[in-house]
């Protein structure tokens, strides 16, 4: 395999990077201020758009599985996918503020769907592109590279056109640079990708997931130690700008605090990659989620004077991102290989299970940390110091804590010896 599959292959990640950091920072921020939406109603209907979707998610796993059974690919489901995800994404940032909440509803909805229309065919060609153990680790990693690159777009541009103040032209620019690369990147992908084809691949059935978890217990393991960390990395991402405006009083300087994270998780990503070679993955993962721990530990303790100390710890914990993007799905990659050779044509469907714990993960975010604002009626104008207080314990405490308990069942996980 050439470097330049890897090239290819790390090309869609950039726009469905782009389309990230809207959905997940940008998006209820500006529901709540620019639309005038309460937080806990946010926090409750995007839990409940991203609920109905994730149970979605192995259906659209299916969908793939049965796409590649009859027309020996995955490209057509993410072709549909692709122009679904273009206009709904476009739909979601204009609003009409008479219907706001059934808007942010149901195109949140359907941004899901079609995210995971393109995202698990996408995933799931990471173990069908080769066989080869470490080169599936380059693959997923130079995928992740291209998702940092896509958010450091993404939170670049908004600054180079002196608009970071304004959420809602920040969207707008966003969709535009979205919509661009989205469709040259998707149209490269769809021509140069190339998959390994199974001639004996045998007619899926939903009863042989339960086979493929009888054989591969492990499979469950990993999938909750996964839940649990993204879910800890999902809280803070939810809460950031929230929390460089209340805690650390900086809001000006948010964009560049992200930079400096994500700057940082690309730069460390290839010694990740080198440290694999010589430990486990499952290691590596462990080790740097201890990483990130060691250093949000301290978020608590901050205030308005330590900006310098929160710039630390982005850097420190933006170390632990790339590790942290990469290798669960690298391993998630081996183990859907392994799954293969119990049953044919299941991996679309166990990446459509991956894919539905990691959205299960951000709408419990919300659901968690805007619910919890909501219910102290936490105040944008003027917010208690009870309040702040809180906003400080959820966006550093919790993390630490969900962090220890992913780093239980990750470590119960046995990594076959390669």
């Amino acid at each position: 395999m050439t470097k330049l599959t890897q090239i290819y292959y790390s090309l869609l990640a950039i726009p469905l990077a782009i389309l990230g950091l809207p959905l997940y920072i940008y998006l209820p921020t500006f529901y709540a201020k620019d639309i005038g939406i309460d937080m806990a109603i946010i926090g409750i209907t995007l839990f409940l758009a991203r609920l109905f979707d994730v149970f979605l998610d192995p259906y659209l796993g299916y969908l793939s599985d049965k796409s590649k059974e009859i027309f020996n690919s995955r490209k057509p489901l993410i072709t549909i996918g692709a122009i679904l995800l273009t206009i709904s994404f476009y739909l979601l940032i204009n609003p009409k503020e008479e219907y706001a909440n059934l808007w942010l509803f149901s195109f949140s909805f359907l941004v899901y769907v079609a995210w995971s229309m393109v995202n698990i065919p996408y995933l799931t060609w990471s173990a069908e592109i080769s066989s080869d153990y470490h080169f599936k680790t380059k693959l997923n990693s130079v995928r992740e590279i291209g998702t940092i690159i896509g958010v450091l777009i993404a939170l670049l541009l908004p600054f180079l056109f002196s608009i970071s103040n304004n959420t809602k032209e920040v969207l707008d620019l966003l969709f535009v640079v979205f919509l661009i690369l989205f469709t040259y990147f998707t149209i490269v992908s769809l021509l140069k990708i190339k998959t390994v084809i199974t001639k004996d691949s045998e007619k899926f059935k939903l009863s042989y997931i339960k086979v493929v978890y009888k054989k591969l217990p492990k499979i469950k393991t990993l999938q909750i130690g996964y839940f649990f960390n993204n879910l800890a990395n999902a809280i803070p991402a939810t809460l950031f700008l929230l929390f460089v405006e209340f805690v650390i009083k900086e809001p000006q300087s948010s964009g560049i605090l992200l930079i400096v994270y994500f700057l940082a998780g690309v730069l460390a990503l290839p010694i990740w990659t080198i440290i694999s070679k010589r430990f486990s993955k499952k290691r590596v993962w462990i080790y740097s989620i201890i990483l990130a721990s060691s250093s949000f530990i301290f978020v608590p303790f901050l205030d308005e004077n330590s900006f310098i100390a929160f710039l630390i710890i982005c850097i420190v914990s933006g170390f632990s991102l790339g590790a942290d993007l990469a290798f669960p799905t690298a391993i998630y990659s081996d183990l859907t290989q392994k799954a293969e050779e119990v049953k044919k044509n299941c991996s679309g469907l166990l990446f459509g299970i991956w894919a539905m714990i990691t959205k299960l993960s951000l709408a419990l975010s919300v659901a968690i940390s805007f619910g919890i604002l909501g219910l102290i009626e936490f105040d944008k104008s003027n917010p208690s110091s009870e309040s702040i207080l809180t906003l400080a314990l959820l966006y550093g405490l919790a993390p630490v804590i969900l962090k220890a308990l992913a780093i239980i069942f990750i470590n119960k996980y046995k990594e076959d010896k390669q």
